[in-house]
């Protein structure tokens, strides 16, 4: 196993892709794949662990692939949860791996079958980005992997392989317009980033694009047409909790 964990998260993905299996980095570590801000001056972070998206149909194949890279199973826990996800660690650096399959399940819950090959190593950017804005108690390194990825990546419809790092704004207001619970965290993380960014070294012209982009963000999500569902739900508001808190053991990195 390779002490640098991009060198290591590379190795996972070529193996995995020899044998046919589909894995897709989210995370902290994804967002450093795939967003060079994650190299500015004032973004820079550790990236303790290493999280994965994969298909529940592969898990048997998922667990020989780690067994066989000398990985080490949290056997308890995988015996507990293996249908919906999976954990092994690198007992000589000191690091986890977490496979979520199918569903990824935080504050909020996220369906990423049919998701995970529309784009190569990460899950596609806006999938990255929602996994970010949906934890309830943000904290820096959070915030400091969404001004990664709104710095470095336009916003924009559809998503195309030849345009893999755009922002689906669509599929982000889709899914908000759906689930009122989903919106109601994304809007009030996305109005508390929109305070942070004079708390960070960016220069001015950074900081427009950013502000900008965050606030397309949330007039789309806003100019969603609402489904009944979300209605009805609004009606509740903040009298019933919407959210999830997951212990920190099980929160992506």
């Amino acid at each position: 196993m390779q002490s640098d964990i991009e060198q290591e998260a590379q190795r996972i993905l070529e193996a995995a892709e020899k044998k046919g299996i589909i894995l897709r980095l989210l995370g902290g570590l994804a967002i450093k794949f795939s967003s060079p801000s994650a190299n500015h001056r004032a973004l820079t972070r550790r990236y303790p662990d290493i999280d994965f998206a994969g298909y529940r149909k592969q898990s048997r194949a998922i667990k020989e692939l780690f067994t066989e890279l000398g990985y080490e199973p949290n056997k308890r826990f995988n015996a507990l949860h293996g249908d919906k996800r999976l954990m092994f660690y690198d007992t000589e650096n000191q690091r986890q791996i977490d496979i979520f399959l199918d569903i990824f399940e935080m504050c909020h819950k996220f369906d990423f079958r049919g998701r995970l090959t529309l784009a190569e190593t990460t899950l596609p950017i806006a999938d990255l980005l929602i996994t970010k804005l949906q934890v309830v108690e943000i904290n820096e390194k959070d915030i400091k992997d969404i001004f990664c990825i709104i710095k470095d990546h336009e916003l924009g419809s559809g998503e195309k392989a030849s345009e893999p790092s755009i922002i689906n704004v669509d599929h982000i207001a889709d899914l908000c317009s759906k689930d009122w619970g989903l919106y109601k965290t994304l809007t009030i993380n996305i109005n508390k980033i929109l305070l942070f960014i004079d708390e960070y070294d960016f220069d001015p012209a950074e900081k427009a694009v950013i502000r900008e982009r965050l606030r397309k963000l949330l007039e789309s999500i806003e100019k969603a047409p609402k489904s009944a569902r979300w209605k009805m739900r609004a009606r509740v508001g903040e009298k019933v909790r919407w959210y999830d808190l997951p212990e920190e053991a099980v929160r992506v990195t």
